[in-house]
């Protein structure tokens, strides 16, 4: 039998199509060399080892996610498709994205745990379970200097001023971070007397963020039995640990307004609730009121036209009577919701200074004093009144 004979074009396009449907995208890891950006925005270069180096096309459409500038000597991490130059009869690899060494490690890091966690079922939404509606504590995992927990307090207490937050301060970044947070989680979990978590921080880079990567992290918060709102980063960033919690929220201020209603709109609700309920119910009578005057106009309803008109008089006593009720019931909770906030304005601090008692800190520490014998002749003291301070010097001391 004579064997085929390939020209060099169709032998080329064999090996293309079997390198090509047989190698899936590969991250390649090496220096670049030769580096070119041609003047179409496309980008040529290799990507070489102690021992062999690989041709590179970076398509202008593909690098705008780069944010960086290659260079001969970066080392780096490519994520790409193994092709076959024809022209040349030279294979070469695709690239879709590029990452200098240190941050496309991570990347890659992520991507496979993220993977390997999505096939254990730790994301499925069986497991989630719903975000209380009403909490009334709230635990807090982060930062305790951050301004990721000075704008959860700051919402969660202008919209649900009645709420309590307990915060277990950790290190979100760094060594240790991932066993802090981790063991919060725990803690709060054993603790049990908090309604909902907000695990998370403020924005930062991929490497900043990565203690909400970590397999510890992410299993804690799928063990936990506490419902948790993962607040990671900035809208744009996601994390491991947005995948595995009961909601998701893109910044640490967004899950503290998912946490709790605001109390504003709580209160209009419930009066356009009233006034639909009133206005529904004096329709329904309004109805039945027709219809009894309809009767009482037909030929059957002439003769037993007192009966009728004592019903019709019983209908309005009734509609007097239902709307007095329904009135004095949201009058009643409307009641209730003041007691509860004038409770919260006695507990204000404002309030004892409103009933002349004033505040002294012993200067220049500020620290507050509450025996006098904390104080000394000369000590320089601020008294702080509702209105205004004064400082002064000690000049007597008398202890109880």
């Amino acid at each position: 039998m004579q064997p085929k004979i390939y020209t060099v074009t169709e032998i080329t396009r064999e090996v293309k199509d079997l390198l090509e449907e047989n190698i899936p995208p590969v991250w390649v890891e090496g220096e670049i060399s030769n580096y070119t950006l041609h003047s179409s925005g496309h980008r040529y270069f290799s990507l070489k080892d102690e021992n062999s180096q690989i041709r590179c096309v970076f398509w202008r459409w593909q690098a705008f996610s780069l944010s960086f500038e290659p260079e001969d000597g970066m080392k780096v991490i490519a994520l790409g498709n193994i092709t076959v130059y024809e022209k040349a009869g030279q294979y070469q690899l695709y690239v879709e994205k590029l990452h200098p060494l240190g941050i496309g490690k991570l990347e890659l890091e992520f991507q496979r745990l993220k993977e390997r966690l999505y096939k254990e079922g730790l994301f499925d939404e069986q497991h989630k379970v719903p975000i209380p509606e009403f909490p009334q504590v709230i635990g807090v995992v982060t930062s305790p200097t951050g301004a990721a927990i000075r704008d959860i307090v700051k919402i969660i207490q202008r919209r649900a001023p009645d709420v309590n937050i307990i915060l277990n301060p950790v290190r979100v970044q760094g060594k240790g971070a991932k066993e802090e947070i981790a063991q919060a989680i725990r803690d709060f979990n054993q603790y049990k007397k908090v309604d909902l978590l907000i695990v998370g921080r403020g924005g930062g880079s991929l490497e900043d963020l990565w203690a909400f990567n970590e397999e510890v992290v992410v299993r804690a918060i799928y063990d936990s039995k506490i419902p948790i709102i993962s607040a990671v980063g900035h809208e744009i960033d996601f994390t491991i640990s947005d995948f595995v919690a009961d909601l998701r929220a893109p910044t640490p201020s967004a899950g503290a307004e998912l946490a709790v209603r605001d109390r504003t709109e709580l209160i209009k609700e419930m009066n356009s609730l009233l006034n639909k309920l009133v206005s529904l119910q004096k329709s329904t009578i309004d109805l039945f009121k027709r219809e009894v005057e309809s009767l009482v106009k037909s030929y059957g309803f002439k003769r037993p036209l007192d009966m009728l008109t004592q019903l019709s008089q019983r209908t309005d006593e009734l509609y007097k009577a239902l709307s007095k009720g329904v009135k004095n019931f949201f009058e009643f909770k409307k009641k209730s919701l003041s007691l509860v906030l004038g409770k919260l304005n006695v507990l204000s601090p404002l309030s004892v200074f409103e009933r002349g008692f004033s505040l002294t800190r012993k200067l220049p520490e500020l620290m507050i004093i509450k025996d006098a014998g904390l104080l000394k002749k000369d000590d320089r003291v601020e008294v702080k009144f509702l209105k205004g301070k004064i400082e002064s010097k000690v000049e007597k001391i008398e202890k109880e």
